[in-house]
């Protein structure tokens, strides 16, 4: 059989293999590579495409299971989850939101008010707008 999606592990990335196995099916989840239903590889063909402890893989799964992207079902194997598509959408609009907060508290600590906010939110937004181009 050939895998939906082949790891890879990258030593010099500062990041846990199991976290990097999250990323690399999140993002194939993301970008629409990986769909609801799609079989993840088992945790012995994963062993065998890269060198990793299999409690490293299975780390891994457990974590997707917890954030709602796969599923695992007993004797057949871990499944991409039918809401991962809009789990995904969630955590990225909670990471947005989060964004736009420390914004609005840099904005606010340069002594802009909610006007002056607004105001400048809707230049950003203006076709063609390139008020502050100079200034980046």
């Amino acid at each position: 059989m050939n895998p939906i999606i082949r790891f890879r592990l990258d030593p010099r990335s500062g990041l846990a293999p199991s976290r990097q196995l999250v990323d690399q099916v999140r993002r194939a989840i993301s970008l629409g590579r990986l769909h609801t239903g799609d079989q993840l590889p088992s945790v012995r063909e994963v062993v065998a495409q890269i060198p990793i402890n299999p409690n490293t893989v299975h780390r891994a799964y457990r974590d997707l299971e917890q954030l709602g992207l796969v599923e695992g079902r007993p004797g057949l194997g871990t499944f991409v989850a039918t809401d991962a598509r809009q789990a995904i959408e969630r955590e990225q609009l909670e990471s947005l939101v989060v964004e736009l907060r420390r914004w609005l508290a840099k904005a606010t600590e340069a002594g802009l008010d909610g006007e002056s906010v607004l105001a400048l939110v809707a230049t950003a937004l203006e076709p063609g707008s390139d008020e502050f181009a100079a200034l980046s």
